[in-house]
C-alpha cells in the first residue's frame, strides 16, 4: 500500500492566483484509503456505525423518488457484509443465502478478492478494447484451458453473454450455409430454440428466448425466429429442432430462476445428438449454474456433454460485473473484427479480480466442499421444513437449492428476512431459492434451515 500514500507536488501559488480560488487536483492530495474512510467508518470496530430507522426510511424514500422503479425491493438498506453475513444500516445481522442472486461466490469482502481489487486499481482500471492488457488474456487463458472451449469473448452481464451467443450462432449458420454473411438478401438457418421455464436475460434478443410471457408482452414484437420446447422432454425438442432452420439451441443444464430444476442425463445427451443431426449449435447457459455452483467447475460436467458455446456471468468476478461467452474454434472462426464489441468488457480491473476468484474456486478441495455443503443444506431443509404439508420437494445440486411449495414463497421469504435470513424466490414464485456464497459454513447452513422452517410454520402452520 506504500505506493498509494505517495504525496504529489501541490499546485503553485501562481496557478491558483489566476483562478481566484485554489482547486487542488485529486492527484495532489494524500490518497491513503484508510484516511479517506475515516469520515465514513465511525464505529470503534472500523465498520459503519448503526443508524436509526429514520435513516433507512429516508434512503428508501429517495430511492422511490430518484430511481426508476423496475425492482420490488425488500424494505431493507444493506450497509456492509463479511463472509456470508450482512448488516443493514440499523445494525441488524443477516445470513445471506442469496449472495446477490448467486453472484458473491466468495461471500462479502473476501480478503484475497479485495487484495486483487486494490492491487489492480492502483495500476490500471480501463483502457477499452483498442489495446491489449494482461489481465484479460490471463482470464481467457484460465477459462479456455479449464473448459471445452478454444476462445473466450468478454462482456458485462449474463444477458449480454447470451446476446453475443445469439449473434455468433446466427453468423455461424450463415457461413456454414455457404452464403455471404454480409449479404442482406442471403438466407440461412436462423431459428433459435429454448425451453419452458428458462431464463436467458432481459435484453431484446435474450428476452425472446426467455419463457415468461409477462417479461415480454410489454415490449412486443419480439425478435423473430424463436421456437419453444418443453424442458426435459426430448420428443418436444425433436419437433422444433430442424435441419435447415435451426441455428442454435439454448439450454440451462440446471435451471435457476425457472425453479432450480436439473436437466436429465437423457435430455442433455439427446440435445447434443439432435443438434449434431440438424447442423445446429448447442449453447449452455451457465450464468447461474456455472463456476462451482453445482460442485463441479461447470454445470454440464455433471452430464458429460459438451456444448459448442457456453455463457457465463454472475460469480465470475465475485461481485464485479462481467460476462463471457466460451466457444469452440469452429464458431470463433466466423467472427471478424467489427462483428461485435463492448466498451467496458474485459477491462483489466474486473479481469484481475476474476482471475483470483477463478483460482480460488477451481480447486478440487473447494469444489468437493461445495458438493458436501449442498448435501448438508438439502438435508437440513428436509429436516426443518419437510414435515410441513406445504413442502412438495427439496431439490437441486451443489449450492443451487430450491424448496418447492404448494403456495407462494414470497411470504415465507419475508418472514425469514425478519428472522435474519435472506433468501429469494424462483419458478412461478412458489420456490424458495437458496444460492449462498460457496464459502458458507456448516453452522450458517444449519441456522438458515432452522429459520426457514420457522418462517414457513409461521406463515403456514402445520
Amino acid at each position: 500500500m506504500a505506493h498509494l500514500t505517495q504525496r504529489h507536488a501541490a499546485p503553485s501559488r501562481a496557478s491558483c492566483a489566476s483562478r481566484g480560488r485554489c482547486v487542488v487536483p485529486i492527484a495532489a492530495t494524500t490518497t491513503n484509503p484508510s484516511n479517506l474512510l475515516k469520515g465514513v467508518f465511525k464505529s470503534a470496530n472500523g465498520l459503519p456505525a448503526a443508524q436509526g430507522p429514520d435513516y433507512a426510511k429516508k434512503v428508501i424514500e429517495d430511492e422511490a423518488k430518484y430511481v426508476l422503479q423496475t425492482y420490488a425491493r425488500a424494505p431493507v438498506v444493506i450497509s456492509h457484509g463479511k463472509g456470508t453475513k450482512m448488516w443493514d444500516v440499523e445494525g441488524k445481522e443477516y445470513i445471506d443465502m442469496a449472495a446477490g442472486i448467486a453472484v458473491n461466490a466468495l461471500g462479502h469482502t473476501d480478503s484475497q478478492w479485495y487484495a486483487a481489487l486494490v492491487e489492480q486499481a492502483a495500476k490500471l482500471a480501463h483502457t477499452s478494447n483498442l489495446y491489449h492488457t494482461e489481465p484479460g488474456v490471463a482470464l481467457a487463458k484460465r477459462l479456455v484451458e479449464n473448459s471445452f472451449a478454444d476462445k473466450a469473448f468478454f462482456c458485462n452481464t449474463g444477458t449480454e453473454a447470451n446476446e453475443g451467443a445469439i449473434k455468433f450462432a446466427r453468423k455461424w449458420a450463415r457461413v456454414r450455409a455457404g452464403v455471404d454473411p454480409y449479404d442482406a438478401d442471403a438466407t440461412a438457418p436462423y431459428e433459435l430454440v429454448s425451453f419452458t421455464s428458462c431464463f436467458h436475460g432481459r435484453t431484446m434478443g435474450a428476452l425472446a428466448l426467455t419463457y415468461k410471457e409477462q417479461y415480454k408482452t410489454p415490449f412486443y414484437p419480439m425478435m423473430p425466429g424463436h421456437r419453444l420446447a418443453q424442458y426435459n422432454d426430448l420428443q418436444s425438442a425433436r419437433a422444433v429442432i430442424e435441419k435447415g432452420k435451426t441455428a442454435a439451441v439454448f439450454v440451462e443444464p440446471v435451471q435457476g430462476e425457472g425453479g432450480i430444476t436439473p436437466s436429465t442425463m437423457t435430455f442433455l445427451k439427446g440435445l447434443r445428438e439432435l443438434c449434431d443431426e440438424a447442423g445446429a449449435l448447442l449453447v449452455f447457459d451457465e450464468v447461474q449454474c456455472g463456476l462451482g455452483r453445482t460442485g463441479k467447475l461447470w454445470g454440464h460436467q455433471l452430464y458429460g456433454v459438451e456444448p459448442d458455446m457456453m455463457t457465463l456471468a454472475k460469480p465470475l468476478a465475485g461481485g464485479l460485473p462481467i460476462g463471457a461467452v466460451l466457444l469452440k474454434q469452429h464458431v470463433a472462426d466466423v467472427m471478424k473484427p467489427g462483428d461485435h464489441g463492448s466498451t467496458f468488457a474485459g477491462n483489466p480491473l474486473v479481469c484481475a479480480v476474476a482471475c483470483t476468484t477463478f483460482d480460488i474456486i477451481n480447486s478440487p478441495t473447494f469444489l468437493t466442499a461445495v458438493e458436501q455443503k449442498g448435501h448438508r443444506l438439502r438435508e437440513a431443509l428436509k429436516c426443518c421444513m419437510g414435515s410441513n404439508p406445504h413442502v412438495r420437494e427439496v431439490r437441486g445440486v451443489g449450492l443451487l437449492v430450491g424448496v418447492q411449495l404448494d403456495m407462494m414463497a414470497g411470504p415465507v421469504v419475508d418472514a425469514a428476512r425478519e428472522m435474519g435470513v435472506l433468501a429469494i424466490t424462483a419458478g412461478k414464485g412458489d420456490v424458495i431459492r437458496l444460492v449462498p456464497p460457496l464459502t458458507v459454513t456448516d453452522a450458517e447452513i444449519d441456522r438458515a434451515a432452522e429459520v426457514l422452517g420457522a418462517a414457513l410454520n409461521k406463515v403456514a402452520p402445520k
